[in-house]
């Protein structure tokens, strides 16, 4: 059974509180474990939401404040001891490339793991496979930082009761799938007459930002869209002054974008209770939620 789900490991902003460590997500997605800003204690984080580091497969690296960054190395040095096979892949902001360097060395181990890494330096489509497409758009926050939209592959679905009516069936679905069409008795079938074509999912995540045209585009048509908001629209401006967005904002965002679900991250510490950031939201977008450490957010197909 393939899981597809999103876990907060983190929702705090440059200082973590009692209650939110430094921020971290980790997006499980079939067969691949994707690991979002891994902040402060992220690899300890693991530990209280029963998942096994050993899940993660790529790390993306918004940008370098410390509390995006400063459990990457942690984090490597874990799934090194672990003696992962499979490789690491890393994304990060090209302009940062000294500060990745510091983080992937900063302590005595023997590397047993093979990272590949992805530096960004150019916006659009920096990965793709036969089954995600990744895309990288920089974002606005005073410093060089990247937001992140992965698309699944789009496919195409047969529907059964056309194929029986039509007495295909077997091999002959691969025949026709391969060919866009199949003769059966003597007649022509075409591949659209029996299927139709799925859009693939889509997961945004847009942290660290003022709004911005690439946190719209980056966020266009998510069925899950992650991202920050600050403060609440009470201190705007402190959101403006620090490049950040309010739950305003990032509901602003999501429903012009035509997002489906909204979730709030990043929050500032001078707030001890996160209820206003979804009622604040709420009013603009309806099916927002706040993140809090260990909730885990579905992501069905």
């Amino acid at each position: 059974m393939t899981v597809r789900d999103l876990t907060i490991l983190g929702c705090s902003s440059q200082q973590p509180t009692r209650l939110r460590n430094h921020g971290a997500y980790l997006l499980r997605w079939n067969d691949e474990g994707f690991l979002f800003d891994p902040g402060e204690g992220t690899q300890r984080q693991f530990i209280f939401a029963n998942i096994a580091p050993t899940s993660v497969t790529r790390i993306f690296l918004s940008h370098f404040h410390g509390d995006h960054c400063l459990g990457f190395g942690s984090m490597l040095m874990r799934l090194n001891l672990d003696k992962v096979q499979h490789d690491i892949h890393c994304y990060y902001p090209a302009s940062g490339k000294e500060y990745f360097d510091r983080l992937r060395y900063g302590t005595i181990y023997h590397s047993q793991i093979n990272v590949i890494e992805h530096p960004v330096s150019e916006e659009g489509i920096v990965h793709k496979d036969d089954k995600f497409t990744i895309e990288a758009r920089f974002l606005d926050h005073g410093v060089e930082n990247v937001g992140w939209r992965i698309k699944e592959k789009d496919t195409i679905k047969f529907e059964k009761d056309k194929l029986k009516k039509f007495g295909i069936s077997g091999t002959m679905v691969k025949d026709l799938q391969n060919n866009g069409h199949i003769t059966v008795d003597g007649k022509k079938v075409a591949l659209e007459e029996v299927s139709y074509h799925r859009e693939g999912d889509v997961f945004s995540c847009v942290i660290d930002t003022r709004l911005c045209e690439n946190a719209k585009i980056l966020a266009k048509d998510a069925k899950l869209l992650l991202c920050e908001s600050t403060y609440l629209e009470e201190h705007k401006d402190l959101a403006r002054d620090h490049f950040h967005m309010t739950a305003k904002e990032a509901a602003s965002l999501a429903k012009e974008a035509n997002a489906k679900e909204l979730i709030l991250t990043h929050f500032s510490a001078r707030y001890r209770h996160l209820q206003a950031f979804e009622d604040e939201a709420q009013e603009i977008f309806p099916n927002t939620h706040a993140a809090d450490d260990f909730k885990c957010f579905m992501f069905p197909r």
